[in-house]
């Protein structure tokens, strides 16, 4: 897991938009503010499958940055996010969990189409991820 900052911009009448200081032409924009970290998520995913790979600067360092800290003056904010990036590897593990709620997740995974690992490493990433 790494932990991203992205400066979060927002002008009147326009969506949310997202860069990320370490990662030059990586970008995002969300309508909503509920919408800000799965529209972060996937610009990370696309970066990281072509992009090169980085070491993610800590907050207060990215603070300091002249063109962050003119964009934090002229309203922009902050926000980090913790992102798991995939391996594509996968590795079969072994869990308990309490029946009714196996069931429940084995139900909502065939009415999506999926099969039970994907589910729970659908919502385990967006849990990790924060929405």
């Amino acid at each position: 897991m790494q932990l991203i900052t992205a400066v979060v911009h927002k002008e009147p009448d326009s969506s949310y938009g997202l860069t990320f200081p370490d990662m030059p032409g990586c970008f995002a924009a969300a309508d909503d503010w509920s919408d800000i970290s799965a529209k972060a998520v996937e610009a990370l995913d696309l970066w990281f499958e072509d992009g090169p790979a980085v070491e993610p600067s800590p907050i207060d360092a990215i603070r300091s940055r002249e063109e962050v800290r003119k964009a934090l003056a002229e309203g922009a904010s902050l926000m980090t996010f913790a992102y798991v990036p995939a391996d594509g590897k996968l590795e079969r593990v072994n869990i308990s969990m309490d029946r009714g709620l196996l069931r429940a997740i084995d139900a909502t995974a065939s009415a999506r189409g999926m099969t039970r690992s994907a589910f729970i490493a659908m919502v385990a990433r967006r849990e990790i991820a924060g929405f």
